[in-house]
């Protein structure tokens, strides 16, 4: 059974004081507004993306918004947990179960997903900068990237933002800023770094059968793959790399019947500026090692294809509503609905979502 996107809705990411429950809510209502006669008792499943998985979330927030669903629960997987909403989504409705289902993403700074008491075996180095950091340098040393290289990821998407309303950074920052920003480690600057902050994102989901009611422009997610390869990345034989993301994206290509090629558009999990990069050949959209000029190249001639929103690091990273928002923008740019942002003529587009130095990743094709 076909599944496919009907309506959206969106909160700006800030670090304004605002409850959990405040913002679900908050972008559940514009869900409703986009949708042609949708009511709250056509929502079969609700289903909160969230690392603050202590508050019954999925039935508080179902309940401040007046629906009764079937079925109601978190789902939780650090950065990913987005995604992994979305695709538990998809199979309530393809095994038949539900109809409809609501993906509602949301976190706030101090998300307890930011330092686990898993990373604290590491001591002072349980911080994700750390594990980004030995990513970086065995990059480095494999292709030789330089610091300015990174430094173009950070200022592309940092451009890119400038034109997504949502977006957590309003300005941009230039190649030259980036270099003199704060180094965090002998590798990593500030200014590399995605931001933690509030926001929150949902989709409603629907089967081919009653999509129509709601919409006259679906979005279809035609291809999905998803990989948990351990909890510590040290399992990852070659930190140049991301064995998760290859694998989640040959099951995403293979079911979806497509190919790098194929993509016009995507969104990827840009954590830190070497994430972009490595990203970028394990799904196949570059060859190895050649990340570096590719995204020069996209910084020079202002090419939005990849993270058209800003990326998380222009973006800002709200960790359970990232997947959702990423899946978001290519819905909107599959629409012809992205505004400023507009890749012309996207028909398909992919999105790449991963949690934890890439030990696990979702990787899902869409198509209009």
């Amino acid at each position: 059974m076909k599944v496919g996107i009907a309506s959206t809705g969106l909160t700006k990411f800030s670090k304004d004081d605002i409850s959990i429950e405040s913002l679900m809510v908050s972008s559940i209502k514009p869900v409703f507004e986009n949708a042609s006669n949708l009511e709250q008792k056509d929502i079969d499943v609700v289903l909160t993306s969230t690392n603050a998985n202590d508050k019954y979330l999925a039935n508080i927030v179902s309940e401040l918004s007046g629906i009764s669903p079937k079925v109601a629960h978190s789902v939780e997987s650090l950065c990913n947990s987005g995604t992994n909403c979305l695709v538990s989504a998809y199979a309530y409705i393809s095994s038949g179960l539900a109809k409809t289902a609501l993906v509602v993403g949301a976190e706030k700074t101090d998300s307890p997903g930011l330092v686990l008491e898993w990373d604290k075996s590491r001591g002072q180095y349980k911080h994700p900068i750390y594990w980004s950091s030995i990513f970086t340098q065995a990059y480095m040393r494999k292709y030789g990237t330089t610091m300015e290289d990174l430094a173009y990821v950070s200022a592309k998407n940092h451009r890119n933002a400038l034109d997504n309303p949502n977006a957590y950074f309003n300005r941009t920052y230039s190649v030259e800023e980036i270099m003199q920003s704060k180094f965090l480690t002998e590798n990593i600057r500030l200014l590399d770094c995605s931001m933690p902050c509030n926001g929150a994102a949902a989709i409603l989901l629907a089967s081919e059968e009653v999509i129509s009611r709601f919409t006259d422009k679906p979005i279809w997610i035609t291809g999905i793959g998803q990989k948990a390869t351990s909890a510590g990345f040290t399992k990852n034989n070659d930190l140049s790399s991301m064995q998760s993301t290859i694998s989640s994206v040959v099951d995403a290509y293979d079911m979806s019947k497509k190919q790098p090629s194929d993509i016009d558009v995507a969104e990827l999990h840009d954590a830190f500026s070497i994430c972009e990069m490595i990203e970028l050949e394990d799904l196949g959209l570059v060859d190895r090692g050649k990340s570096m000029s590719y995204v020069k190249q996209l910084y020079d001639t202002s090419d939005r294809k990849i993270n058209p929103r800003g990326g998380l690091i222009g973006s800002g990273h709200p960790l359970g509503a990232t997947g959702v928002a990423q899946t978001i923008e290519i819905f909107n740019q599959l629409q012809g609905d992205a505004g400023k942002r507009q890749i012309n003529g996207a028909k398909t587009g992919m999105v790449h979502n991963m949690s934890a130095a890439g030990t696990s990743s979702t990787v899902l094709i869409l198509e209009s």
